[in-house]
């Protein structure tokens, strides 16, 4: 069974840790591909199970030591689109969670 949680992509009950980011998607040149796209990206250099219907890009090269982690381009037209867009929102509310959480913190410290 596959799942998009806001911490990576769960799979036959194992979890591939990932983080997403949204934006728009230009090609070499600079022109605009899509306005709107979520880049899934891998964590610790963990490498994505396939998934039909996704295509994993890495253009690490052992040859020259350039590693990179695993990444996910996902567009709109795509049919896990609303799924990943909600993993991806999840993402974005449990960081400003956690980032409003520091700041309290923060702001108590200094009136001590």
């Amino acid at each position: 069974m596959l799942k998009f949680m806001y911490n990576g992509i769960k799979l036959d009950g194992k979890l591939y840790k990932a983080s997403y980011g949204k934006g728009e998607y230009r090609n070499v040149n600079g022109s605009i591909i899509a306005q709107t796209g979520i880049t899934i990206y891998a964590r610790d250099y963990i490498s994505f199970p396939k998934i039909e219907g996704l295509t994993i890009k890495n253009e690490s090269d052992s040859m020259t030591d350039y590693f990179e982690t695993d990444r996910i381009y996902v567009l709109p037209s795509n049919k896990y689109w609303n799924e990943i867009n909600l993993a991806w929102e999840k993402q974005e509310e449990k960081m400003r969670i956690s980032s409003e959480k520091r700041k309290a913190k923060r702001e108590e410290k200094r009136r001590k």
